[in-house]
């Protein structure tokens, strides 16, 4: 990776990119992937914001059906599929089980919800709805027993913090300079960007034909603070917060549950051992580096887990929360959960000034659509060169999409020394690319020292140098989830592992 020096008086970019979430990496990918000239600077970490603190789901969105949002459902659906083959390690295909709750929607609508969803996106990988009596049927046993039929239905779960490291690691291999913990302080526009860029105190500088605003939460903020101009579209921000509880049922299902306040709640499985429950909607002001999850937000979780499943918990049976911050295009709906998810491309073109792309709204599901959309609409500027990432893949992630158990298994006869688990969150995390971390490891002390839960130096090093890894935050929460299994001490461990790392690798 470029080194902090390597960015000074760097001139000539096609286009500058900021904010490293899922938009701006996507941007950046396929910027790269056509040959322009791409600098994408982040002010935290990548995913370091709402890309880490989604539902963690790739899919077509059921709910959007009742509002009449078509052609969003469409697109998505038909974006779930490329995106699960471009990352068969990081998106895996789930069933989904919404249960019929008595006086809400009748059965027969949401048969034909299901219906429409089913071939709405031309689904060829994905099963498709069943009908199940859960009276009987093994799904239905966690659940309270005053449900008697529902519905198993098919979309996607998804890494959605690696992801977007994954779209940055592709980005960079094809020539994109990829600068995390740099902030944009001021941008001078003119016939091109000047940029003046903080990196840990120090002022560089750099240039673009073109700015992109992928600052998710921070588009506003960004746009009358630094380029000192409104912001050219209305902006809606909403919290949307999570839970983490031990395992509430034994399966590989999710569930979707509808509300009394016509919302739509899941509850996934989650890391093995864990479910995941979310989300919230509502109106969010202030720092979005600063949202957290509400006292009332997550007893509102808990109360739809006891509202639906015979399990009771509290929010002493919290093990994490998490909220993220929302951009959304602003409609003039009443409520928040009622605001479009669809993305928002906003060019700001003055004659003889270079332009500014503004980027509001969007899902994890269609960000490879938006990135394509913005590069169209800048190729007045930048020149028309070919889209090609429908049939890419993600690195690591060029095998067959039912190819995981197979990648397991031969990733054991390679290094028989792993776990089966082990082994898992391996080809999980890194596909095809295990080798790169393990390479002609015998044994574990090979890849050693082991630093907490199954986490080895040799990957911790890896991380740092392919995947901009720089604390146990970085390690624990968005290259991995093992922050879930890590105990104090040994999160202290993996700290001074990782600043004697930094301070071995200057020395060289």
């Amino acid at each position: 990776m470029l080194s902090a020096e390597g960015i000074r008086g760097m001139a000539d970019f096609d286009l500058a990119i900021v904010g490293g979430g899922i938009n701006g990496v996507g941007i950046a990918r396929d910027a790269a992937g056509r040959g322009f000239r791409v600098l994408l600077v982040e002010q935290g970490d990548l995913a370091s914001g709402t890309s880490s603190t989604s539902t963690k789901l790739i899919h077509g969105g059921l709910r959007y059906l009742e509002h009449g949002w078509l052609r969003l459902v469409r697109e998505a659906l038909t974006e779930r599929e490329i995106v699960l083959r471009m990352a068969p390690h990081l998106v895996r295909p789930m069933r989904f089980v919404l249960p019929q709750e008595p006086g809400m929607r009748p059965v027969w609508l949401l048969r034909l919800g299901l219906f429409v969803y089913d071939h709405l996106g031309g689904c060829k990988l994905l099963p498709a709805t069943r009908t199940i009596d859960l009276s009987r049927d093994a799904l239905g046993k966690p659940l309270k027993g005053r449900y008697r039929y529902g519905f198993e239905y098919s979309d996607c779960q998804a890494d959605d913090s690696r992801l977007v490291v994954l779209n940055a690691v592709d980005a960079a291999e094809r020539g994109a300079v990829i600068r995390t913990r740099t902030r944009c302080v001021r941008a001078e526009r003119a016939a091109e960007w000047r940029l003046v860029l903080d990196v840990r105190g120090r002022r560089d500088v750099a240039s673009a034909r073109v700015l992109v605003n992928a600052a998710g939460p921070w588009v506003g903020i960004f746009n009358e603070t630094v380029v000192q101009q409104p912001p050219p579209a209305q902006l809606r921000l909403v919290q949307g917060s999570h839970i983490v509880v031990r395992r509430l049922f034994d399966h590989d299902r999710g569930y979707i549950f509808q509300t009394d306040d016509g919302r739509v709640v899941f509850a996934l499985p989650f890391e093995q051992d864990f479910t995941l429950v979310g989300t919230t909607d509502r109106a969010f002001t202030g720092d979005p580096a600063r949202a957290a999850p509400a006292a009332d937000e997550v007893a509102y979780l808990c109360g739809i887990v006891n509202d639906h499943f015979r399990t009771t918990i509290s929010a002493a049976d919290v093990i994490w929360s998490f909220a993220g911050v929302r951009s959304l295009y602003d409609d003039g709906s009443k409520k928040p959960q009622d605001t479009p998810r669809d993305y928002v491309l906003a060019l700001d073109e003055v004659e003889g000034e270079a332009p500014l792309l503004s980027v509001y709204g969007g899902k994890i599901t269609t960000y490879r659509m938006l990135a394509e959309a913005a590069l169209d609409e800048l190729a007045p500027t930048l020149g028309v060169r070919p889209a090609w990432t429908r049939q890419s893949h993600l690195p690591g992630g060029d095998f067959d999409v039912d190819g995981i158990e197979t990648l397991v298994h031969e990733t054991r006869a390679s290094w028989p020394f792993l776990s089966e688990s082990h082994a898992r969150r391996l080809v999980r995390s890194y596909g095809t690319r295990v080798a790169r971390i393990l390479g002609t490891a015998k044994s574990l002390d090979d890849i050693g020292p082991v630093l907490a839960a199954d986490l080895s130096g040799a990957e911790v090093r890896y991380l740092m140098a392919r995947e901009w890894a720089q604390t146990e935050d970085d390690v624990l929460w968005r290259r991995s989830k093992l922050g879930l299994r890590v105990s104090r001490a040994e999160r202290d461990r993996l700290g001074k592992f990782m600043v004697d790392a930094i301070g071995s690798a200057a020395l060289r």
